[in-house]
Formats: structure tokens, sequence, C-alpha cells
């Protein structure tokens, strides 16, 4: 049996006109439901192929869905688009199904020939136009009059959708289909776009919940399609730049509001009537919706004035009193409804229609203002001719189609919880769960036909997965919600409807999570990481992967492992990267790692920058492995990339730049630091006096006889640093022993006492009489004496003055070359050294600097 199959035209639904007793016996009842569900054998497992962008994919409701790079041979052909009468038999599927019985009359368009022709003007100029109104406004029936008239307008013609619960992307998907001819393809982001933006129509958009840059997204990726939009005052506005032209649709006026309640009557309004008709009208502001509903409850009392019995028969009123009749003379007289009862009229209306009528909206109340398809409500109610119950809700207006279903009318859903329609939600939610299970995972129903009902299948899978509990581990029986997602879920998926399969995936994992069933969340967490890697997000869909991998693992599933592991070497393909685990999805030995710290290339890696540095103070040293056997056979996979090595290098040519640098200027802070004229601070490297060339002990001159001045004591020292520019060495001139006072001031206590031996320090012969200051050097470095200032520090060589050219000694000290061993003076020297000697001499000459300078570059 086809569930959603109609009943053949001789079929009798009671809707005839006929009334009373005469009706009732003429309805037979049709076959039981429970033969034609039977299953008589196993059904095999549904599976089909479709592309997704470059993707082969296989959905397997059993293992799980399989994901491939789609062969050469697969790819589908470029999408080609609908003719016209293509598109007319695409539109005809996509209505809603039309009632059994009698078609209904259609009432006219009121009060609405305004907006009518300026919305067909912004539509013939090519301009997008939003149409706001509140709920029960007629913004519907104003999108199909104005849908009509632009049929021939544009080269692709007029498309109608729904923007009830879609996603500016859903829509987007939703225009290709209902455009291009491409049977079992989904494209990708970049492929989509290209080819909407090839489409040329006016399109209808009905219920839209989005505004702001979602709706900004869905114009822009259609440049040449004019968007004729409605949407409740609720609804984010458009932005700025959108460039959407903005119509508001209001209420009907009161003479309006009548002449709607008379064609809904189909007669004349009585006094009574108008005045009551004028009071709703003030109530509820004129909305079309309630003046439809308001002619369903004058209709009602027509037929109980007549008949207070009329329906008996059908149980139209077995549960509700009847209204006592007023005196009249041409039959029964029944009461207006109140006017609370009139601007909220579902409860009344519900009331008096047939119990199977009654049930189907307990059942689109359980299932949030759903109204399952009327194939299905034999099985839901019971009764084998529930189906008729469509009917009765259209023709009171409880129910109103949205895209190719039908959904409860605005503000109805309210007034029947209010009502008491809510008392067994929770067993009608687990009912229609197990008939939607059944239902979308048999093998003769068509992925297309699980995707219409989408909403009532997703309806009472959401509903469902807070009623779940854990199962007991030895049973067999899954959860219902389990059930219901494992059956719908591929279906969504090979409908190409891929937002109602996310969604079933998402709440079939979390129930699977409450009951306890590993197996099962293990499924879906692989479907959901099949479904990340079609759209391109890569990191979640490596996070599911590895969590259903992790979760066969445990429960030795071997297939569906190796599934797991094939969609995550495309993860680890698209990406760059290496599957965890050291290991490929097939299992093998991955080389080397992926993310170990990498070695320089074999041959060398050019350096980007080059210093300035001298190369003694600035030579780079790089680190490069020593040959390792078998080197030249190392696989590819393993080896570094050029430019990852030559970051590496040139970070570790800067590190070690700049350590030189630092190290540089410690040194030459360390030399030149604290530059006040210490006398501990003006010793130099050299000698400050040596032997003479006749090895007569140190060059001093002897004081004259009769010379009682005290500053007349000097040594005898040269001038001339000689060739090489340093004094001291063996090229320096012989100085003389005339016996006449050189013009420095030696410091000497006595001039008549001689140098004790050449191997005292000269330096330790300090003045007895200070001499004045001379001015301060102009250098940074220490001004070079004739006689060198006494210290008290302890000698500086323990070597005697030679006089052959001697070398300076060098240290880390910056105050001078630190004694080799200790010295021994005279105690007189002794005495003496006690007081420094600063000298009153100018600084060295130019020649006798340089020599002080280059020692102090060396120290």
């Amino acid at each position: 049996m086809d569930p959603t199959n109609n009943q053949g035209p001789d079929e009798d639904h009671g809707q005839d006109g006929r009334t009373g007793e005469a009706a009732a016996p003429k309805r037979p009842p049709r076959d039981p439901l429970t033969p034609d569900f039977g299953q008589h054998a196993p059904a095999l497992a549904r599976t089909v192929q479709l592309v997704s962008g470059d993707f082969l994919l296989t959905v397997n409701p059993v293992d799980g869905s399989e994901i491939e790079p789609c062969p050469p041979g697969e790819r589908p052909p470029r999408p080609v688009k609908f003719t016209a009468a293509e598109r007319a038999e695409v539109r005809r599927a996509s209505l809603p199904p039309e009632p059994p019985g009698p078609a209904l009359p259609r009432l006219p368009l009121l009060e609405r020939q305004e907006e009518r022709e300026r919305l067909t003007g912004l539509l013939e100029r090519g301009r997008s136009v939003r149409l706001t109104g509140p709920a029960g406004s007629g913004r519907t029936a104003l999108l199909e009059a104005v849908a009509e008239d632009c049929a021939d307008l544009a080269p692709d013609g007029v498309v109608r959708l729904s923007g009830y619960g879609r996603t500016a992307g859903d829509l987007l998907h939703d225009l290709f289909a209902a455009v291009y001819s491409a049977p079992l393809h989904r494209p990708e982001q970049a492929q989509l776009l290209d080819h909407v933006r090839e489409i040329g129509a006016v399109v209808v958009l009905d219920d839209l919940e989005f505004g702001g840059s979602a709706l900004d997204e869905l114009l822009d990726a259609t440049p040449e399609c004019a968007f004729l939009i409605s949407a409740t005052p609720d609804v984010a506005s458009p932005s700025a730049h959108s460039h959407l032209e903005e119509v508001f649709l209001g209420g009907l006026s009161r003479s309006g509001g009548l002449q709607l309640l008379e064609r809904a009557v189909g007669r004349v309004l009585t006094e009574d009537e108008a005045n009551w008709a004028g009071d709703l009208w003030f109530e509820s502001e004129g909305l079309p919706l309630r003046f439809v509903q308001a002619g369903a409850l004058l209709r009602q009392r027509d037929v109980l004035r007549a008949d207070p019995n009329a329906f008996d028969a059908f149980g139209y009123y077995a549960d509700a009193p009847v209204d006592a009749p007023f005196d009249a003379e041409d039959g029964h007289d029944v009461p207006l409804p109140s006017l609370a009862e009139g601007a909220a009229p579902a409860a009344l209306l519900a009331s008096r229609l047939s119990k199977s009528a009654r049930a189907t909206l307990r059942f689109a109340v359980a299932l949030g203002g759903e109204v399952p398809h009327q194939a299905h409500l034999p099985a839901l109610v019971g009764d084998t001719h529930a189906d008729a119950a469509l009917t009765e809700l259209v023709e009171c207006a409880l129910v109103t189609p949205v895209g190719s279903r039908y959904r409860l009318a605005a503000g109805v859903l309210a007034q029947l919880e209010g009502a008491g329609y809510t008392a067994d939600a929770d067993d009608r939610v687990l009912t229609a769960a197990r008939h939607y299970a059944w239902w979308a995972g048999h093998p003769s129903v068509t992925p297309e036909r699980v995707c219409a009902e989408a909403d009532a299948v997703l309806a009472a899978l959401s509903l469902l997965v807070p009623l779940t509990t854990a199962t007991d581990p030895d049973a067999e029986e899954q959860s219902e919600a389990v059930q219901l997602a494992r059956a719908a879920a591929p279906a969504f998926a090979a409908g190409l409807d891929w937002s109602a399969w996310e969604r079933a995936l998402r709440s079939g994992s979390e129930a699977a999570r409450i009951a306890g069933e590993v197996g099962e969340q293990a499924y879906f967490h692989h479907e959901l990481g099949i479904l990340a890697l079609c759209g391109g997000r890569l990191d979640r869909a490596r996070a599911e992967l590895e969590a259903s991998i992790g979760l066969r693992g445990a429960l030795a599933d071997k297939r569906g492992t190796v599934a797991g592991r094939r969609a995550l070497a495309l993860v680890a393909d698209r990406s760059g990267a290496t599957p965890p685990g050291g290991r490929t999805a097939a299992g093998e030995e991955v080389p080397d790692a992926r993310y170990e710290e990498s070695a320089s290339p074999p041959g060398g890696v050019p350096a980007a920058y080059s210093f300035a540095e001298p190369a003694a103070e600035t030579a780079l040293v790089t680190h490069r492995d020593s040959a390792r056997p078998g080197a030249g056979a190392e696989p590819a996979g393993a080896r570094r990339t050029l430019l990852s090595g030559a970051r590496r290098n040139l970070v570790a040519a800067g590190a070690g730049a700049l350590l030189v640098a630092v190290l540089g200027t410690v040194v030459t802070l360390g030399a030149t630091s604290g530059n006040e004229e210490l006398p501990s601070e003006k010793v130099g490297v050299n000698p400050s006096v040596s032997e003479g060339s006749d090895g007569g002990g140190i060059g001093a001159d002897e004081a004259e006889e009769g010379d009682d001045g005290g500053d007349t004591d000097s040594t005898k020292r040269p001038v001339d640093p000689g060739e090489d520019g340093i004094v001291g060495t063996e090229d320096d001139p012989t100085p003389t022993s005339s016996g006449q006072p050189s013009d420095d001031p030696t410091g000497s206590k006595d001039p008549d006492e001689p140098s004790k031996s050449p191997s005292k320090s000269p330096s330790k012969t300090p003045s007895k009489t200070p001499s004045e200051p001379s001015d301060p050097p102009e250098s940074s470095q220490p001004p070079e004496s004739s006689e060198p200032p006494e210290s008290s520090a302890p000698p500086e060589s323990s070597e005697p003055p030679t006089t052959g050219p001697s070398s300076p000694d060098t240290s880390d000290s910056a105050s001078g070359p630190a004694p080799s061993s200790p010295v021994e003076s005279s105690p007189e020297e002794s005495s003496s050294e006690s007081s420094p000697v600063v000298s009153s001499e100018p600084a060295s000459p130019p020649e006798s600097e340089s020599g002080t300078s280059s020692a102090s570059s060396v120290i």
C-alpha cells in the first residue's frame, strides 16, 4: 500500500451537501489497515549514490555513508534549465495537496488592488520588494495574485519558495532545484553561486524569517532575479544598502470586512450579524483571517438552525452541548457567538467538527502546529476515512498552506492549547514517531516524499528526544527517537534536503547518548562527519569522524571503522595533515612524524639577508645533521620544505647576530664605564720606565747639585715613540744621561736616591708633593701621562722590563692587567705609596694616543 495514495474518485466522504441520517449509512468502511502495513519479507537496505561537489557520496543506512573523490566518469553533466512545461510540472508538485471532496470556493481578494498594481509595477522594473504585514492579513493570497500577473515577465518564469524554517543557503539550493534539472547532484558553494547567478526569474518568497546580512547574501547571489518577499513585522529589517522596497499590508476596512464575511457565508448578512461583524472588525483590526473564520461560525450556525442534530450521526456534536434555540417562526434559532468567541474562534469551531478532525487537531498541537499529510491521518487517527478531516479544517480556516504542506493558522495553536488539546500530547508524539519511523524506512517510499514531510518528522523527533530514557543493554529494541532518526536521516540525505539531514542526525545523536546506545551514537557521529566534509568544514569533520572511529573501535566494528578511516583520510588530504595515531586511514605506518622539528634541507638554505658585521664577530653557525644511512632513499613525506627550513635558519642567524651585538655592547660598556679620573684607572698597559740601552738601570735623571727645588726630580723618559708608534720598544731613541732634570716631575721623594733595582716597578715611586691637576682629557680613553700615577694597589707586573719589544698584557679587566706575582718594595717606597699623585702634564701627543687606544680596544 502506498501511504500517500489518494482515494479513488468513486469514494464518498459525506461532503456532497446531504445532511441528516440520509448521509450516514452511505459511507462503507475501507479495508483494514493491518494487512497492508504488514511486511512479508525483509526489505533490502536502500542505498543511493549522489554527487556533492567533487565527491561521490554513497548513502548507506546500515554501516554509514561512504565518500570518495568522484571519478571522471561519474561526474554529472552541467545542469540545464527546465523548460516552461517542466517548470509548470515542478510547480504543481510543490503545491499543498488538495483536500478530498468537492473543490472549495475561492474567496476574492478585496481591497488589495492598489497594493497589487504597485507590487507588479516594481517587479516589472526589476526592483525587489518586501511585503510586510501581520499574520492573517492575507499576504499569501496577495503574493499568489501578483505571481499570476508576472507569469511572463522573466525568462525563467516565476519561482515560488517558502522561507518558513529556511536559511539563506537553503533557499539558494531550493532556487537551484526549482530552475535546473540536476538529479542526484548537489553543487558545492562555488558551483551553486555560479549557477544561481545565471537565473533570471521573479522569485516569490513567502514567510521569510530572516533579514539583515543574511538577506543581503541572498540578494547579492542572485543579481538577475527580482524578489517579492513577505514577512511579519517581527522579522529583522533589511539592511540600508539592500535597495529593497517596503510595502506594508494592513487590515480591511469595515465595509471590506462585511463583504468578505458575506462571501464566506454565501448569503447576505442580517442586521444582527452585520452589527456583530462590525464589533468583530474593531476587535480584530480588520484581519481577513478572522472574517473567514467568522464565516465558518455563521455557516455552522445556519446548519444548527436548520437541524440541531444534523451531524450527530457522524459524531460532530457527540460531546458538545447544543445551544438552546430561541423561539422562531421558521425553525430553531441559535444565538450569535460572543465577541470573544468571534475573536478567538478555534475552540468553538473545533468543538463542532468530526471526531477525526478533532483528533487531527490534537496531533497538530502535539507536533507544534505541523499538520501531518492527509495520507498519514488514517494510520495516526485509526479511522480509514480520516483523510477527509483535512477538508473540514481548511473550510474552517483552522489550517493554512505553507509551501507544500499545511500548518495551523495564526493564533490557532495557542487557542487550542488553552482549550485543553495538550492533555495527551506525549502519547500522540510517540504514536507519530513510530508511524514515521516505519514509513520513512519503507522501500516503496521515495526520498522526495520523506523530504516533503520533513517538518512533521523533525517536529516529532525533536519532541521525542527529551522523553528518551536509558535502555536496557540486553534489550534488542531501540528507543523510538533513535529508530526515527535512523530511518529518516538517510532519506533526507538522498533527497538533498541536507538541512533536515543535519537536524535529524543531531537529534539522533543526542537520543542515542541518552539511551546509551553506543553503536547508534557512532553511526550519527560518522554521518555528521560526512556532512561536514561535504560542506568544507574540515575541523568539524575531523572531530566527528575521530569520535565515530573511537566508538566503533571500542565495539570492534571493523566495517564501520574502515569507513570512518577512509573518510578521515579525505579530511587529512584536504587539510594537508596526517591522521592522528601515526597511521594513515588504511592503517599504514606514517614514515616520519609531521610535527617534529625539521632539519635543514640537504642543499642548504640560501641566506635571506646579509649582515654587515665583520666575519670574526658575527660568524653564523648552522646545525646540519650528520649523514644518515639511506638518506638518499628517504621518503618525500619526511623532508621539510625549503620555506620552513629557510625560516628556521633565518631565525637562528638573527639570534646569533643579536647575541654578538649584546656581547659587544657589554664589553664596550665595561671598558668605557666610570671614566672618573681615579689613579687606579690611569695605569697603562706599557711600562712607564725601562732600562737604558747600556743596561745601567732605569732611565731616570739624577738631580744636579745645588738644586733644592722639590719638583726637580724627574725620570728620564723618551718622548719619541719611534717608528712603531709605541713607547717603550727597542726602536725608541736612547735617553741621554746628561744629569739634567727632565721637564716632567717624577714625584720621587728624594732626588739623590736612585732606584733600588730594575726589578722593582717604576710606578711605585710617588711624589711627595702632588702637582696641580691638569685639564680633563678630551678623549674617552684615559690620558697618557709622562709619569704613570701612583696607586696603593699592588704592583701590576713582576717581570723586569726588557730592551726588546714587549707586547702589552691583556686582561678581561678594564682597569689594567692583573699582577702575576707580588713585587717587593723598600720601606721608603711603601711609605710614599699611600698618597696618590695626579699628573699636571697635559695629554700626550696624538702619536702616543694611538698606542693607548689600541691597547684599550684590545681590552
